[in-house]
């Protein structure tokens, strides 16, 4: 990719936005660059991912073993990732009074990180842990902890073995390493079971979550796309709202996106240089 014949495209986004109130609306696209996987990018077709669904986590002793033992992997990534210069960015357009806050389909953490201060996580966050029988929440750091004093002898097993890191704080492991993997239940109850304060596929976003986004939605004139194929519902039901009243819709991605025939503008270009590069026009460097 020729990324300068690339960023000299940023014209027309630069005239749409200035002047105007930007709401982000963001995907795992944002985040590649900070060394986590995405689920839908150029790269992904090659190595299709098949997400935790809900009802099975909830209904399926195996399946919550499965899960916690490749999310026991793959939480290292998530917790020693940063910020890459997108999410930077993003943090520097809000400060200058740009966006007016961010709806992230991420649950990594990287923009508050970044100094964003006006997020909405709409999938929650990696970074805690709720009981389903009580409701208590935890940090997922804790409960890391955990995982690893009651699994110590498979992680020494485990060790050299893992096939490649996934989305979301996951990890492709060998079958094998599946078997006598075990599961803390809830400190406080005893007997809950505790899942990431996420949510899943076939998992509703939280009423009171989702009426946040919507007033974070309001406040803008505008919807920039950043990073997201807008694949799922819950983020393309803000395309098909700014549709109804007009809004106009911006998207900076890799690869075709759900909003790509009702974008007024769309970029595409790595994220990390092509945000820096529309901050520095909208508010200098």
């Amino acid at each position: 990719m020729d990324l300068t014949a690339d960023l000299l495209e940023l014209d027309p986004l630069v005239d749409l936005l200035r002047g105007r109130r930007v709401v982000a609306l963001v995907g795992a696209g944002c985040s590649t660059e900070s060394g986590i996987p995405d689920y839908r990018g150029p790269e992904t077709g090659k190595r299709p991912r098949t997400p935790i669904q809900y009802n099975d986590f909830v209904r399926s002793e195996a399946a919550r073993v499965r899960y916690w033992a490749r999310s026991t992997v793959g939480w290292r990534r998530i917790a020693t990732a940063r910020p890459n210069p997108a999410h930077v960015a993003l943090a520097r357009l809000e400060i200058a009074g740009v966006v007016v806050g961010v709806i992230t389909q991420n649950v990594d953490g990287l923009h508050e990180a970044a100094g964003s201060r006006r997020v909405v996580e709409l999938h929650g966050s990696l970074s805690a842990v709720r009981c389903l029988a009580c409701g208590d929440r935890s940090a997922r750091d804790a409960f890391q902890r955990r995982l690893l004093a009651l699994n110590a002898e498979w992680e020494r097993r485990l060790a050299g073995n893992v096939l490649e890191a996934a989305p979301d704080g996951d990890a492709e492991l060998p079958a094998s390493a599946l078997e006598e993997f075990s599961v803390p239940g809830c400190e406080r109850c005893g007997t809950g079971v505790l899942k990431p304060d996420v949510v899943f596929f076939g998992e509703n976003v939280p009423r009171a979550r989702l009426d946040e986004a919507w007033r974070v939605f309001e406040a803008g004139d505008v919807l920039l796309v950043v990073g997201s194929s807008l694949t799922v519902y819950s983020g393309r039901r803000f395309i098909y709202r700014a549709g109804e009243i007009g809004m106009p819709v911006a998207v900076m991605n890799l690869g075709p996106t759900r909003a790509d025939d009702v974008a007024a503008v769309k970029v595409e270009a790595p994220l990390g240089a092509a945000l820096p590069a529309l901050a520095d026009s909208l508010i200098g460097g």
